[in-house]
């Protein structure tokens, strides 16, 4: 039963249907960062490496020959024991042209050498590869003191093009009026963090609920701002 109950929030936490708006905080950003995966998952086949794969949270979506994780060795990512390897920090423990198509999900802010970084997913990728790759853009400081950085969509693009890759497609996610309820929500996540168990739940329930469908509402009737968004979604082919 506690499993059941454990294996239903993190659902509702990362692809959370109407039920999510009730219960999770960020569930503007993550019904639409959900939704892209999904959508481009398509265009992702033969060995997978899931690069910074925490939880691998996004995996059911992926109809792929292999599927492997890779993280950052830490003592908290060996705790987990979900990540199928580690690296440290600078090079991948694989050969040259080993995997058909790469997933990195809103880890890029985390790297401090982006251009490293970047530069071993290509290495690891077969010629013509893919890479499916989210950042966020209008977000919070998180993972303190692992969060370095913010891209603007043309940054985006020229650091992946400078590292061996052409974009397909560019996606910009809750680039409309969603946006400032879903910033209302992490502003009240964080706030209201160390609350006890009961009135944070409470608030979740009530409050955050109603911006929640307030969001829904105003991102429907407002017009779309392509220039504030929350989040990136590329799906770029290794060209180099």
């Amino acid at each position: 039963m506690i499993d059941k109950i454990k294996n239903f929030r993190r659902n509702q936490m990362f692809y959370p249907n109407y039920i999510g708006i009730f219960i999770n905080p960020f569930y503007l950003a993550r019904k639409n960062l959900a939704d892209a995966i999904y959508k481009l998952s398509i265009g992702i086949s033969g060995s997978l490496i899931d690069v910074g794969c925490g939880t691998k949270p996004y995996r059911k979506y992926f109809k792929v020959d292999c599927y492997r994780g890779l993280d950052i060795d830490s003592v908290e990512a060996r705790k987990k024991a979900i990540a199928d390897d580690f690296y440290d920090g600078f090079s991948f423990p694989y050969q040259d042209e080993i995997f058909d198509s790469a997933l990195c999900n809103q880890v890029l802010e985390h790297v401090f050498n982006p251009d490293n970084f970047l530069s071993e997913i290509n290495r690891v990728l077969r010629p013509s590869g893919k890479l499916l790759l989210t950042v966020p853009f209008v977000w919070d400081e998180h993972e303190q003191p692992y969060d370095y950085a913010r891209y603007s969509s043309f940054g985006l693009r020229t650091l992946l093009e400078n590292n061996g890759f052409r974009v397909i497609t560019q996606l910009k996610l809750g680039a409309d009026a969603s946006i400032i309820f879903q910033i209302a929500n992490a502003y009240l996540y964080k706030v209201t963090l160390n609350w006890p168990k009961i009135p944070k739940l409470f608030f979740t329930f009530t409050i955050m609920a109603a911006i929640n469908l307030f969001g829904i509402i105003a991102g429907r009737l407002l017009p779309n701002n392509p220039d504030l968004f929350l989040d990136q979604v590329i799906y770029a082919e290794k060209v180099l």
